[in-house]
């Protein structure tokens, strides 16, 4: 998912480590890696849309992301971004082609289906329908789209909310979806495709990807930081720091080099699409980070994992900074101290995630930690907000 009002960066001289291949034209995990391993060994939206055009009474008045997300998703820019995202569209692809016989003959709902990419990948896979839903005005080119790749007669694009429209069956038996978001959860896409689910998915149907899980690691990012952060304590000889505190508090959406990385990586959280409940995306998880080595820490990084746990093989990708980039990126939270770790140290503490209440698109974060070493004794939480 991509919304124009977070913050992203742009670093050079970025290496990764690729964990897929291809092989005619196909995006796999590495022959002998599983998408567990990719993972936990310290691992690698979108063209989904679930609201409307913004209403003109809104213009004038003041404005939250979700008023901008409204119609984010017809600018072309976006879709063409996500679409370019190997890692994310071959994956879709090879997870609709090489499992064929999930949709055979079946009825496939596509939340928030944008250019409706995915709905031509079931079609031409053999689904008896596809339902696409896309609430932006993208709808309307995904509809000419569908027209004339001669896929009319398979694919129903409907322009709606997926709260508001009504299917023309009462059932689906897949509910497929592009959702991740920043951060995983920011735009808070997934409570869509849990409402799909509840109120149309046949029982034993399948939601696809049906796992996500978000990851925690801590790096070294000092000429970073200063370049992002403490130039405002001094900006052509003015203070500017009122400015530092608040881009303290939102996260930095980046690519991040895997050498920049001190700890181990910590499993946040896993989701399983298929039995939770939108609460369950709000939550707050304990983590200990281990020191790989003497360094400094400046931020805390964050990512996450979505696998398809029902092919006949398990597929899956990471957008985890040992992997091949995508353009969700990571998450970076910026700490208030710089903390000096020895080998051997941890840094332990809880994070919190939970919908903002103000508006339900945005993600607060609360992180508590502390680290009790030979040359660093710090205790702090800090807040964030995307």
């Amino acid at each position: 998912m991509e919304n124009s009002t977070i913050t992203t960066g742009v670093r050079q001289n970025r290496s990764t480590k690729i964990r897929f291949q291809y092989e005619d034209d196909d995006l796999e995990l590495d022959q002998d890696e599983t998408i567990e391993e990719a993972a936990t060994g310290s691992s690698n939206l979108e063209e989904d849309s679930a609201m409307c055009e913004p209403d003109d009474s809104i213009l004038g008045s003041d404005k939250t992301s979700a008023d901008y997300y409204f119609d984010s998703y017809s600018h072309f820019g976006i879709h063409e971004e996500m679409l370019k995202d190997v890692v994310r569209t071959k994956t879709y692809q090879n997870v609709i082609y090489k499992n064929s016989f999930l949709f055979k003959d079946k009825v496939v709902l596509d939340v928030g289906a944008g250019t409706g990419i995915l709905s031509l990948f079931c079609a031409k896979a053999g689904a008896k329908h596809v339902y696409a839903v896309e609430c932006s005005q993208m709808a309307d080119m995904a509809q000419e789209i569908v027209k004339v790749n001669g896929f009319s007669s398979v694919i129903t694009v409907l322009k709606g909310k997926i709260e508001e429209i009504e299917l023309p069956v009462g059932q689906v038996d897949i509910i497929i979806s592009e959702w991740m978001g920043y951060f995983l959860l920011y735009e808070n896409m997934l409570n869509t495709v849990l409402y799909a689910r509840d109120k149309w998915l046949v029982s034993n149907g399948l939601v696809l990807p049906d796992k996500a899980s978000l990851y925690l690691t801590a790096i070294e990012d000092a000429e970073y930081k200063e370049d992002k952060i403490e130039f405002w304590n001094n900006v052509y000889g003015f203070d500017m720091s009122c400015i530092r505190k608040q881009s303290m508090m939102e996260p930095l959406v980046d690519t991040v080099d895997q050498n920049q990385i001190v700890t181990n990586s910590q499993l946040l959280k896993t989701m399983n699409i298929s039995k939770m409940t939108a609460g369950d995306a709000s939550f707050t998880a304990p983590f200990k980070l281990v020191a790989e080595r003497d360094d400094y820490i400046h931020a805390l990084v964050a990512y996450f994992d979505v696998s398809f746990t029902n092919c006949h093989k398990l597929t899956g990708f990471s957008t985890g900074p040992k992997s091949r980039a995508t353009h969700w990126k990571q998450t970076v939270l910026y700490l208030e101290e710089v903390l000096t770790i020895c080998q051997g140290e941890n840094i332990v503490g809880s994070m919190t995630v939970a919908q903002n209440r103000k508006n339900p698109r945005d993600v607060d974060i609360t992180l508590k930690y502390s680290l009790s070493g030979r040359r660093c004794l710090v205790s702090r939480t800090q807040s964030y907000k995307m």
